[in-house]
C-alpha cells in the first residue's frame, strides 16, 4: 500500500528476549515490563451518524458487485444464453447448469445440493429470470450461517489470526482493528508474525492510524511470549479486544502448525477461556484451494470464523457459497478493497444479490 512507510529503527527496538513459553508462565509474566508496548499519542474520535453509515454501506455493495461482476457475468449470462428459446427447465438444461455452476468454484458438493434444490422447484421455472431468483434464493438459505456467540463475560476478547503467506492477513487485522476502534472499542494488536520485519512495521502504521495500541518484540522473539504480552497488556489496560497476528504458514506443515497450538496455550495461561476466536484469512482467488484450507486449519485450530479477501475481480466467487455450504463455520468479514473500510461483515442476503442481480 502506498502509506506503508519505512519505519525508524527504534520503532523496531525491544528489550524483550525470546524465551520458551512451555512450563515457564512465571517468567514470561515477569518480561511484560520489558516489552515494547506502544499506544497513540491521541485518538480521533469521529462517531458515524445514520445516514454516513447508510452511504458507507451502500457503498460496499456497489464494490461488491464490482468485485464480482465476472463471477456474475459467467453465471448470469450463461443462464440467459441456456435458457434462450427453451419454455421450461428440463433434465438437459439442469445438467448444463450444473456445468456452469461447478465452474464458478462452488465445488461438486455444493453445487449437487443447489441442482437438487432447483429440480424440486422446476415446475415453477419457464425462463432465465425466474431460475435467477430461484438460485438467489438459495444461495442465501446455503451461506446463511449464524455466527456462533463466543463473546467472553469479561474483558478482552482476544482474536488470533491465521491463514497461509500472502493471503492479506497483515492488512486485514489493521483493517479489524480500525473498525473496532470505530466502534468505540478499546483495541490492543499482538504483533506475533516475529520472524518477518514488514508485518511488524505494517501493523505498527495501521495501529498509528486507527488509534490502538500494539505490544511488539525484537525480530525472531517468541511468539508464544508476544501473545502472552499481549493479552496481559490489555488486561492491565481494561482494553476490549486484543488481536494477534501470526506468522503465515502451510496448513500441510506439522511443525508450523504446532507453533500455532503453543501461541493458543500461551494465550490460555493469561485467560483460560482465551483465545475466545480464531479467524482464518483465506484468498478468494485461490478457489477450491481455500475449501481445502479452511478444512485442514478448523482440524488443528477450531476455527471459529472466515474472513475471505481480495473478492475483487475473482472469477472464483462461488467459492463463498461452497465453503459456507460445506464447512459448519460462519463467513465473518469478506474484503473487497484495499481501502479501510473495503473490509465488512458478511451478509449472505446482500452477496447473493450482488452475484445475480
Amino acid at each position: 500500500m502506498g502509506w506503508f512507510k519505512k519505519k525508524n529503527k527504534q520503532d523496531q527496538k525491544d528489550e524483550t528476549t525470546s524465551r520458551p513459553v512451555e512450563g515457564q508462565a512465571d517468567e514470561i509474566e515477569n518480561r511484560h515490563s520489558r516489552a515494547d508496548v506502544s499506544s497513540p499519542d491521541h485518538r480521533d474520535c469521529d462517531p458515524s451518524d445514520e445516514d454516513a453509515g447508510r452511504k458507507k454501506s451502500k457503498g460496499f455493495f456497489r464494490q461488491l458487485k464490482r468485485g464480482l461482476s465476472k463471477t456474475r457475468d459467467v453465471l448470469t449470462t450463461d443462464i440467459d444464453e441456456l435458457f434462450r428459446g427453451r419454455k421450461k427447465l428440463d433434465a438437459d438444461l439442469l445438467e448444463e447448469i450444473e456445468e456452469l455452476l461447478i465452474t464458478s468454484d462452488m465445488g461438486v458438493e455444493t453445487t449437487m445440493t443447489l441442482i437438487d434444490r432447483i429440480s424440486k422447484k422446476s415446475g415453477g421455472i419457464s425462463n432465465a429470470k425466474e431460475l435467477k431468483a430461484v438460485l438467489k434464493a438459495e444461495v442465501c438459505a446455503l451461506m446463511a450461517k449464524p455466527a456462533p456467540a463466543t463473546a467472553s463475560p469479561r474483558k478482552p476478547h482476544v482474536i488470533m489470526v491465521v491463514g497461509v503467506n500472502g493471503v492479506g492477513k497483515t492488512t486485514t487485522i489493521g483493517k479489524l482493528a480500525a473498525r473496532f476502534a470505530g466502534e468505540g472499542k478499546g483495541v490492543i494488536i499482538g504483533a506475533a508474525d516475529t520472524f518477518r520485519a514488514a508485518a511488524v512495521e505494517q501493523l505498527t502504521i495501521w495501529a498509528e492510524r486507527a488509534g490502538v495500541d500494539i505490544v511488539k518484540h525484537r525480530d525472531n522473539a517468541d511468539p508464544a511470549a508476544v501473545a502472552f504480552d499481549s493479552v496481559e497488556a490489555a488486561t492491565a489496560r481494561g482494553k476490549d479486544i486484543v488481536i494477534i497476528d501470526t506468522a503465515g504458514r502451510l496448513h500441510t506443515k506439522v511443525n508450523l502448525m504446532e507453533e500455532l497450538k503453543k501461541i493458543k496455550r500461551a494465550v490460555a495461561k493469561k485467560l483460560p477461556d482465551a483465545p475466545h476466536d480464531i479467524y482464518l484469512v483465506i484468498d478468494a482467488t485461490t478457489g477450491q484451494n481455500a475449501l481445502s484450507q479452511a478444512k485442514l486449519f478448523n482440524d488443528s485450530m477450531g476455527i471459529t470464523g472466515l474472513i475471505l479477501t481480495k473478492l475483487d475481480g475473482t472469477a472464483k466467487g462461488g467459492v463463498v457459497i461452497g465453503i459456507c455450504n460445506t464447512l459448519d463455520i460462519p463467513l465473518t468479514y469478506i474484503g473487497v478493497g484495499e481501502g479501510v473500510d473495503d473490509l465488512q461483515k458478511f451478509d449472505p442476503e446482500q452477496y447473493a444479490e450482488a452475484l445475480f442481480s
